[in-house]
């Protein structure tokens, strides 16, 4: 089998599809096919493999290339040094990680002078085979006829035989397997606080006296207890089970020495196997179990984002609804932008309803007089300071709109990022005469009408909804992001003639570049009409029209399946749809009945298969489909705007902001979320807490506690009332675990997730 086709089965396996698939899947994206493209354009060239299944398999075809070049490029440096055996090479050949490739090259890795090879320089290494062949001898008799003017006794000659040793033993690939195995199952991670850093530290206190085992600690702890280790906060231990973890390790390592009984070798050897598992091989696991669990809390927090990211950008739109847009303040006021349907900037004011002007009468007939002016629709209002305060203010303007004025929805949005929008030079190009902190209105105005059209625009990682993200491997966040941001808005589609550049940018095919150019085209000779017609943009050539067309939108123009997500290539066929309808196509469009008798089998050819076919009617039954839910938005209970205000027991309806590994985030309009721990999510066992809410989500929810000092709220979403996160993990804890808690009376993290403390809120909130 050659490497493409291990690679390729390997990948079946993982991804749930054949060989042939993957093979297929991997030549379209080795020609430079965007995964969009071809999970929407290609189902009958990959037999169907979705988004999720391409990224995947996109993910794994880079780290298996990257292992048979490291593969390759270890055969070769073995081969050159004449090394190279058969037993080696299919070692080698079978290595199914790189982990397992580096133990077995270790040995024959180009190294600096170590003492094992100063102790074969002095002619040691006859001695030890002298100990391991002939056990009965005593060792120090043995190393007698070894002295030499670099070997002063018989102690620096078995210290030499003992580094040659220990390098074999740390060089052993089986055996460095056979100890991580065992690590992996048996070793616990125990965190303490440095001494002296108590008050520095306070924040990560749950964590100053705690153990777990390796294998079982969640993302989110592995990341808290890091980030305190990188702060000299706290220290770190990876090592065996402490009653008899060690002495089974030291087995481990003596046994790979052959069967040892009592002779005076046998004990030499013993006692040099419990030397090289605490001087070298123990610091060995500890890096490697280390690395592993940074990967590991990584992974599980860039997942977490993306999920997340996914889910707001796919959030429900308000719509093209002319928009107010407030940006709350108090000493600075409240910044006021109105944006008509299709986001153009109409007007812009500040409002001081509060300290220190405490113009509030000024403000309500400001806000009142915009509202007349402009038929306003919705108010977004942002969720930052001031937010509750703001909306009182709204409120009470609305409840006295004129008689038959209909008055607007207010809802509050989430302003995460919006400042980063308003300094940005995206933000300069488009608004260049506006101030920085109008911006910031605009911005919170038009996510209400589009998230997805203006969340783009920020920087992924500023938009709020990770976890740890600034301490992970920030070129997989990148990556990962930039995935979900493209998946999301080619399962949506763009409008050709509206979109901004920064949205083009993301669509299958375009980028930065291309979307410039594409918004010049549009200046210059105004609006698209028809899809043919990209091809006259600078720098837009076959390849590229062929990956972008299909989710490029042109409402009322001159050909009715561009305002569909029917490609150009299959335009043909579907026009034989219609003709068999013998109707006009945009009587047939968006008409369901009229395509009722319509087998798609009739329309398969050698161009087309039935997944396309099947597409293509789905498409015209509902041209342009947003699969975005529909609209709602939480109310906020009148008086409560503090989390002063909170009382258990408490029935509130609020928004999911964040989901977690431990439960989800809710904003009850109290400027702090509250958790809904995972237990709490409902009347069952949950394993996920996305099976149950996403971000966006409008749920209702009960205070089962607040914590006004340490700003902390619990929740619950069961029917039963719930209990506090406190006695919600003490519950789930598995009895088997050790857990050791504080000394303080403060409960730890690892027992009180629904108190995991103002360090993790703030850090899974932080721009």
């Amino acid at each position: 089998m050659d490497t493409t086709d291990r690679i390729a089965r390997t990948i079946a396996n993982e991804i749930n599809a054949s060989a042939a698939q993957v093979a297929a899947a991997t030549e379209l994206l080795d020609g430079g096919a965007t995964v969009p493209f071809v999970a929407r354009y290609r189902k009958e060239v990959t037999g169907g493999l979705d988004d999720t299944q391409l990224r995947n398999l996109a993910e794994r075809l880079a780290y298996l290339r990257e292992l048979e070049a490291r593969r390759k490029a270890i055969l070769e440096s073995i081969k050159g040094q004449g090394k190279l055996t058969d037993e080696l090479t299919r070692a080698i050949v079978g290595a199914e990680t790189k982990a397992t490739l580096e133990d077995i090259y270790l040995p024959y890795k180009p190294k600096r002078r170590t003492k094992a090879m100063i102790a074969r320089e002095n002619g040691l290494e006859p001695l030890l085979r002298a100990i391991q062949d002939n056990r009965g001898a005593g060792p120090a008799a043995l190393a007698a006829s070894y002295l030499t003017e670099n070997v002063a006794d018989q102690k620096a000659a078995l210290d030499g035989a003992r580094d040659i040793l220990v390098e074999e033993l740390s060089e052993n690939a089986d055996l460095l397997g056979r100890l991580r195995g065992f690590m992996q199952t048996d070793a616990q991670i125990t965190a303490r606080v440095t001494p002296g850093k108590e008050a520095e530290g306070a924040k990560f206190s749950d964590y100053f006296d705690h153990t777990e085992k390796w294998s079982a600690i969640p993302g989110h702890r592995a990341l808290a207890i890091l980030r305190a280790a990188k702060e000299e906060v706290l220290t770190i231990e990876i090592a065996p089970e402490p009653e008899t973890g060690a002495a089974r390790a030291e087995g481990i390592v003596a046994a790979s020495l052959g069967n040892l009984g009592q002779a005076p070798g046998d004990q030499w050897l013993r006692k040099v196997a419990g030397w090289a598992w605490r001087v070298r091989l123990s610091n060995t696991m500890y890096i490697d179990l280390l690395t592993d669990l940074r990967t590991r809390a990584h992974a599980e927090a860039i997942r977490v984002f993306g999920r997340n990211l996914k889910d707001l950008l796919l959030a429900s739109p308000a719509g093209p609804r002319v928009t107010i847009g407030l940006d709350p303040g108090i000493r600075t006021g409240v910044k006021l932008a109105v944006v008509d349907a299709t986001g153009k900037l109409l007007d812009t004011a500040t409002l001081y309803p509060f300290q220190p002007k405490n113009d509030l009468r000024g403000a309500e007939a400001a806000l009142a007089a915009t509202i007349l002016r402009h038929k306003v629709e919705l108010i977004a209002i942002g969720n930052g300071t001031a937010s509750r305060e703001t909306e009182r203010m709204v409120a009470d303007v609305l409840k006295r709109l004129p008689a038959g004025v209909k008055a607007p929805v207010k809802v509050i949005v989430s302003e995460a990022g919006a400042s980063v929008y308003s300094a940005s030079e995206l933000a300069a190009k488009e608004f260049p005469d506006l101030d920085v902190s109008l911006r910031g209105a605009v911005s919170i105005a038009r996510r209400l009408q589009d998230p997805l059209a203006e969340l783009v625009k920020v920087p992924p990682e500023s938009i709020g909804v990770g976890q740890y993200q600034h301490d992970v491997d920030q070129r997989q966040l990148a990556k990962t992001l930039e995935a979900v941001v493209e998946d999301a808005v080619n399962a949506v589609g763009v409008d050709l003639n509206t979109a901004s550049a920064p949205l083009l940018s993301h669509v299958a095919g375009l980028g930065p570049s291309l979307a410039q150019n594409i918004v010049a085209y549009r200046d210059a000779k105004g609006a698209f009409a028809s899809r043919a017609a990209l091809k006259k943009v600078a720098g837009l050539g076959p390849r590229a029209f062929e990956q972008c067309a299909g989710f490029l939108r042109i409402r009322d123009g001159k050909e009715p399946l561009d305002a569909s997500s029917v490609h150009p290539e299959a335009y043909g066929v579907a026009r034989k749809i219609v003709a068999a309808c013998g109707r006009d196509i945009r009587q047939i469009m968006g008409d369901a009945a009229a395509l009722k008798g319509i087998r798609a089998e009739q329309f398969v050819d050698d161009s087309f298969g039935l997944p396309t076919i099947r597409d293509i009617l789905s498409e015209l039954e509902k041209p342009g489909r947003d699969p975005r839910p529909s609209f709602v938005t939480a109310s906020f209970a009148e008086g409560v705007e503090d989390i002063k205000d909170l009382k258990p027991g408490m029935s509130l309806e609020g928004t999911v902001t964040n989901v977690a590994a431990f439960g989800a985030f809710v904003d009850i309009g109290v400027h702090q979320d509250g958790l809904v721990h995972i237990s709490q999510l409902a009347d069952r066992f949950v394993k996920d807490p996305n099976e149950v809410v996403k971000v966006g989500d409008v749920v209702r929810v009960r205070v089962t506690e607040v914590d006004v000092p340490r700003k902390r709220i619990g929740l619950t979403m069961r029917k039963d009332g719930g209990t506090s996160a406190r006695e919600a993990q003490a519950e789930r804890s598995p009895k088997s675990q050790p857990v050791r808690g504080p000394k303080t009376a403060q409960p730890a993290a690892s027992s009180t997730p629904g108190a995991l403390g103002a360090a993790l809120l703030n850090a899974l909130k932080k721009p």
